[in-house]
């Protein structure tokens, strides 16, 4: 940074706002850059989505996955973090609004304020099927599940025991199926023996999607392969099965009621509110319209990047997948830098570099080029790439521990319920000689 009192000309000033995969390698792009770069997030720390679903199954614990927005650009001299929640973008004053009412002003804007989960009409639903997009998520998720079997080791009617061990998940996208795998394998796997009252194998696992098939952005081979490892695992499959209610109890899809003591929702994100903020044409779903730059119609001073961002490439829509984020938060530094040595801007090109999914142990599908994989090949250049695409050393040297400790001992890490356990139902009429009923 150029110090306040030495007469020369302020940098210019690049507020990028959100610290998620966009707006994280944005920032590390502009680390040499003369320009001053302020980083706005809500939260403190950058979450590695990919593995969210590892944090809510209990397979890592939450510091395995995230890592401190300042400490990962803490070399960045030219770089502040703010920790603030952005409500408001004015494009005519080149201003943004934090929630305590302060204005930060910017000569270029980076906006990587992602998604969130949609119920698609319906938010009544997320309290009774929370979806999985923060560390908060995947906690609240991780004690949805164990509380699932603690509730199950007390209960003493076989019925609502039943109901009790299954779970539910709507959406059968990569997080879904994800999900779904973990679940049966820690409930067949890493809880035998632990309970007395009940098999923790027989828990059910339900994976419903309003589609035809699993994985649909997946070429139709791997959707069915996905679908096959997933049923040999002890998860039932029900796809065309559009789900038109949720209560405390269960689902209602496609027309059939299924009782489930837990549900979870993996159908479906919709773009952050800051979108619409911008004035830009938006595409059905909410998100951004950029051009082909990726800046803003009318406003070549702001860049929407990541999964807010509508762009294409060679013609072709860019998935909503991290990569997708790296590349374009990369990107929209480059041209901010192009711009400042009197450079045009150029068109994004996105690098496909493959797709994957994971089922459980040994079993993943991937799509690298041309090339399909799938059972252990897959899995393997799954685990590969994942640590590779951790922040920081400290995270990739401690998942890769905690995955091969759970790869030979069939042991989960992080199997701590962070919320207080529900108290026991009282009889509707209560005997006077009762015992006061006791805490699980």
């Amino acid at each position: 940074m150029v110090p306040a009192d030495s007469g020369a000309p302020a940098p210019p000033r690049v507020v990028i706002l959100g610290g998620g995969f966009g707006g994280l390698y944005a920032a590390k792009e502009l680390a040499h850059a003369p320009v001053h770069v302020t980083l706005i997030d809500r939260r403190n720390h950058h979450v590695f989505q990919p593995l969210l679903y590892q944090v809510a199954t209990a397979g890592l614990s939450e510091p395995d996955i995230a890592a401190p927005i300042r400490h990962v650009l803490r070399h960045q001299s030219n770089t502040t973090v703010l920790l603030a929640d952005v409500i408001a973008i004015d494009p005519a004053r080149r201003t943004v609004r934090l929630a305590e009412g302060e204005e930060i002003g910017y000569d270029s804007l980076i906006v990587a304020t992602g998604a969130t989960h949609a119920y698609f009409g319906h938010d009544e639903w997320e309290p009774l099927a929370p979806g999985l997009k923060t560390i908060e998520d995947a906690l609240l998720m991780r004690s949805k599940m164990l509380l699932a079997f603690e509730t199950a080791e007390r209960e003493p009617d076989p019925e609502r025991r039943g109901r009790e061990l299954t779970f539910a998940i709507v959406g059968g996208g990569p997080t879904g199926v994800e999900l779904a795998g973990a679940i049966r394998e820690i409930a067949q796997r890493t809880m035998t023996g632990d309970f007395r009252n009940f098999d923790p194998a027989r828990t059910r696992v339900v994976l419903i999607d309003a589609g035809p098939r699993l994985l649909a952005a997946y070429p139709p081979d791997l959707s069915q392969r996905t679908r096959e490892m997933l049923e040999q695992r002890g998860v039932e499959v029900i796809t065309d099965a559009l789900v038109t209610a949720i209560d405390t109890n269960g689902v209602t899809a496609g027309g059939k009621r299924i009782e489930a003591g837990t549900i979870f929702w993996a159908a479906g994100v919709k773009p952050s509110p800051l979108g619409r903020a911008l004035g830009a044409p938006l595409d059905r779903t909410g998100r951004v319209l950029v051009e082909p730059d990726l800046t803003v119609p009318g406003h070549p001073d702001i860049f929407v990047v990541g999964d807010l961002a509508a762009m294409k490439s060679k013609g072709e829509w860019v998935p909503g997948v991290a990569q997708g984020a790296i590349q374009s938060g990369k990107h929209a530094a480059r041209m901010i830098v192009r711009r400042l040595h009197g450079k045009p801007t150029e068109p994004f090109r996105f690098k496909d570099l493959g797709i994957m999914a994971t089922i459980g142990r040994k079993a993943a599908v991937a799509v690298v080029g041309r090339r399909h994989f799938w059972g252990f090949p897959a899995w393997f250049l799954w685990l590969s790439i994942h640590i590779v695409w951790l922040i920081g050393f400290r995270n990739r040297l401690v998942v890769l521990l905690d995955w091969l400790w759970a790869y030979l001992r069939y042991q989960s890490s992080a199997r701590v319920i962070l919320t207080e356990p529900p108290a026991p139902a009282a009889p509707a009429e209560p005997a006077k000689s009762a015992e006061p009923a006791l805490r699980g």
